[in-house]
């Protein structure tokens, strides 16, 4: 260890990981958690009014990750996978975090209970539907493959359905709690 270097960057013997200090972690956590915000359109003081949650998988592989059920409608984001996780009226849809015109970061806006993109303002329902001359998309939101696996949901990382060009597995990619 070089003698100017922080003691809290010592390595300890979780495979030469380096020891962060609590107060750094807090500090970087909150960069984090701020930036993400940021890029989602959401400024930090509308984050805490939306019914948006950050979420993370509870297991998978590199192409599969599954997520607990919503317990309620919402919209939950794991943005390490780019993954949007919503529950609208007993169903349970899986996105990609990008709107389908210029791959801009959606957003939920939970007064209007629609998606919005914050580049060009294109809208889409809960479902993932573009609304009709809301902005400059001309498809609904891509949406990912899902399944139910008992209390969990299971999502396909490595495929996206495209409505326009596959209208059968877009409608398809959903998963309807009430069967």
């Amino acid at each position: 260890m070089d003698r100017n270097e922080a003691p809290e960057a010592k390595m300890s013997g979780c495979n030469g990981c380096a020891l962060v200090a609590r107060r750094d972690f807090l500090r970087d956590a909150g960069v984090a958690v701020a930036g993400m915000l940021v890029a989602l359109g959401a400024l930090p003081s509308q984050a805490s009014a939306a019914p948006m949650t950050f979420m993370s998988p509870v297991g998978g592989t590199r192409e599969e990750k599954s997520y607990p059920i919503p317990a309620a409608d919402g919209t939950s984001i794991d943005k390490a996978n780019e993954v949007v996780l919503t529950r609208w009226q007993n169903k349970v849809y899986a996105f990609g975090l990008a709107c389908p015109h210029q791959n801009t970061a959606l957003r939920w806006s939970e007064k209007e209970h629609q998606f919005e993109c914050s580049k060009h303002h294109s809208r889409f329902e809960p479902d993932g539907a573009y609304i009709k001359d809301s902005g400059r998309a001309t498809r609904a939101m891509d949406r990912l493959p899902i399944r139910r696996d008992g209390n969990n949901v299971v999502v396909s990382l490595d495929k996206l359905y495209q409505e326009d060009e596959d209208e059968a597995a877009w409608k398809a990619a959903v998963v309807n709690l009430s069967a």
